[in-house]
């Protein structure tokens, strides 16, 4: 093969390749990439308990958390994402959401914790 023959064979294998995509936000929880329409952004403190950083996740996981967790809980132990990764029923969410695809979403159910306080 000539330089210039080689050259356009290779060109033509690079340009077949998935571009990479720059605007893939991934979720800090379940590490998977986000897609615009299942992005959430959640405060790590509440905003009922003056916070104001927030970060993007997943819809699912998002809700999630927040069927897991009281606002009081979120604002006092749970304000980091390394924070939120520790409780088994989060580990475990985490855990089987990874299975599934980027744009999976189902509705999820409050916790029996959290539905008994009422």
């Amino acid at each position: 093969m000539t330089g210039r023959i080689r050259k356009k064979l290779i060109q033509a294998q690079l340009e077949a390749l998935p571009a990479p995509r720059s605007s893939d936000v991934l979720c800090p929880l379940c590490e998977r990439p986000i897609p615009p329409s299942q992005q959430d952004a959640h405060h790590l403190v509440p905003k009922s308990h003056v916070g104001a950083h927030t970060v993007v996740l997943h819809r699912i996981c998002h809700r999630q958390i927040h069927a897991l967790f009281t606002e009081t809980e979120l604002a006092r132990t749970y304000a980091t994402v390394d924070a939120l990764k520790q409780p088994e029923e989060m580990a475990r969410f985490i855990r089987w959401v990874q299975t599934k695809p980027d744009a999976f979403f189902e509705k999820s159910r409050k916790s029996q914790r959290l539905q008994n306080r009422h």
